[in-house]
């Protein structure tokens, strides 16, 4: 394999030290404790379990840690009622509704429903719009953030590179491509988004020095979609049939990781890669979180 693997357990670890750190000096120096609140509605598997992997974080970082799981058939107003208890409660700095959530939930308006300043996720318009001008006082988005410190944790640079975008969700398409062409260090890309309405997407993918992966379909980017040296960064979980494997599937990202890693200079494995970073991200934000309520630099 010529890519050098992009380690984000590792780097992951590292920032969840600093988050630890960070919560013990608050507990220690002010008696607080950052709080973090996890709404899960229905019962898909792999909600649960990555509501179960934050929960789990959350206690080895020392934070308080809650967890609504809430039958498939709550009603809107029941989880808005849930969001507005939680909105009041001065131990949770941070809520978390899962996604996706069941069709008959209005997801815009559960996050809208979530004030601001607890909106850890980063997907409420203002925190939205104040990322999108650039300030860093407030949080930003655990995927997309997460995919920025493996870069830098790795020296990669992206200040003039071409960066290509699979994908085009509110979640990690959209707020990735804000954070790359912002005008500051560690930014400074030139970025060209693909989505499902892209014609011809290997013609810029071919393009591409730095590529991100975010489109739900295994093993979509192929070694001749791709040039010599890049560096690929796939966000991609998706779980495939398999019979050799003992759970009968396995879970593979959006990339040939085999084929693909035999061009790139660097590249994230699935599982390992930017999984970790997500809530190592959601972690720094909780605690950003209790700062800034509590009004301490």
């Amino acid at each position: 394999m010529k890519a050098k693997l992009i380690d984000g357990k590792a780097v992951a670890e590292q920032i969840n030290g600093e988050t630890a750190a960070g919560v013990a000096r608050l507990k220690n120096e002010h008696k607080l404790q950052p709080g973090l609140a996890v709404v899960l509605i229905g019962d898909d598997p792999a909600s649960q379990t990555y509501v179960n992997m934050k929960s789990k974080k959350s206690a080895e970082l020392g934070i308080h840690s809650e967890k609504r799981i809430l039958p498939k058939e709550t009603t809107q107003q029941e989880v808005l009622s849930i969001i507005e208890e939680l909105n009041n409660d001065k131990r949770i700095n941070g809520i978390l509704v899962q996604s996706p959530p069941p069709p008959h939930i209005d997801e815009d308006a559960i996050i809208n429903a979530i004030r601001p300043e607890k909106d850890v996720d980063c997907f409420h318009p203002e925190n939205v719009g104040r990322m999108l001008n650039g300030e860093e006082d407030g949080f930003m988005p655990c995927t997309p953030y997460g995919v920025m410190m493996l870069l830098k944790y790795s020296g990669i640079n992206p200040d003039g590179k071409h960066a290509v975008i699979l994908g085009r969700s509110n979640i990690v398409g959209k707020p990735m491509m804000a954070l790359l062409v912002q005008k500051t260090k560690g930014a400074n890309a030139t970025v060209t988004v693909c989505h499902s309405r892209t014609q011809n997407i290997a013609h810029y993918t071919k393009q591409a020095d730095i590529l991100i992966a975010a489109i739900g379909k295994p093993e979509f980017v192929k070694a001749d979609m791709v040039k010599e040296g890049v560096i690929v960064i796939d966000v991609g979980m998706n779980r495939v049939k398999d019979a050799s494997h003992p759970k009968g599937f396995r879970n593979t990202g959006d990339v040939d990781f085999k084929n693909v890693s035999e061009k790139a200079s660097y590249i994230t494995p699935v599982p390992g890669g930017v999984g970790p970073m997500t809530i190592a991200t959601l972690m720094r934000n909780t605690l950003k979180a209790c700062m800034i309520q509590n009004k301490i630099r």
